[in-house]
Formats: structure tokens, C-alpha cells, sequence
């Protein structure tokens, strides 16, 4: 027998959370990267970019969520993104400790901090839905 997916709640939640932060980030950084770019000391065409990047990622985590308990597979491909970009952000500190400010690596390591309760909410809801006791599976 065939097993169905069940929807998770807290997946589905937890993935729109995501997603929200997700595109206003991304819209805050491609709409004010020049302004940005004096005060947090990191080149405009990265922050743009990165704007640019999420916006069309917050857009896919909105489609994804109602239907992630079909797409396991995805979800945890959208984790482990999250855990790259988490990487990155300690990485972009790093590379540019010469140049970016203090408030330029407050926001990138609180942004990788905020990432990472995503990670954390969006790997806890993937376990949980293969509970036998999840909500949506008989007990």
C-alpha cells in the first residue's frame, strides 16, 4: 500500500514565514542597494544581486508551501539552500572583514541568524510529518 503525503501545518507555515522574510529582504535590497552600500560597506552589485535572487525564492517557497507534504524532496532541497546561504553569510563576513562595517556584519550574520531558525522550523515540521503520531496520519 501506497503511502500518501500528509500536508504539514507547521511545514506549510514555516515555509510562508520563509518566504515573507525572503521577499522583503529581496525587496529591500534591490530596491535600496545603493543606499545600503555605504552603510553596511558591501558592493552594491552584491546586494542587488542577492535582492534579485530572492524575491523570485520567496515567490517559489509561496507556491511550494500548500503542497509541500507532495514535494519532501524539494523541501529538504530548500533546507539544505538555507544552510548554504547561512555558510556564504559567514563566509561574506570573513572575505570582507576590511571593508564591511560593524552594521554591515550585524545584518549579515543577524540575516544567517534568521536563516538559520528557518532551517531549525522547516527541518523540525519535515520530521514531525513522518511521525506515525503526526497530525493527518491515523494513529
Amino acid at each position: 500500500m501506497r503511502k500518501q503525503p500528509t500536508l504539514s501545518p507547521a511545514l506549510t507555515r514555516a515555509l510562508r514565514i520563509d518566504a515573507v522574510a525572503s521577499g522583503a529582504m529581496g525587496l529591500l535590497l534591490a530596491i535600496d542597494a545603493g543606499a545600503l552600500q555605504s552603510m553596511l560597506g558591501l558592493p552594491t552589485p552584491l546586494l542587488r544581486g542577492a535582492g534579485l535572487f530572492l524575491v523570485p525564492f520567496a515567490a517559489a517557497l509561496l507556491a511550494l508551501a500548500p503542497r509541500s507534504g507532495r514535494a519532501p524532496g524539494l523541501v529538504r532541497l530548500i533546507v539544505a539552500g538555507n544552510v548554504l546561504w547561512i555558510v556564504a553569510s559567514i563566509a561574506l563576513v570573513a572575505a570582507t572583514s576590511g571593508s564591511i562595517t560593524l552594521l554591515g556584519e550585524l545584518f549579515v550574520l543577524g540575516q544567517a541568524v534568521a536563516v538559520g531558525l528557518f532551517v531549525y522550523l522547516e527541518s523540525r515540521a519535515i520530521r514531525d510529518s513522518r511521525s506515525p503520531l503526526a497530525p493527518g496520519r491515523p494513529a
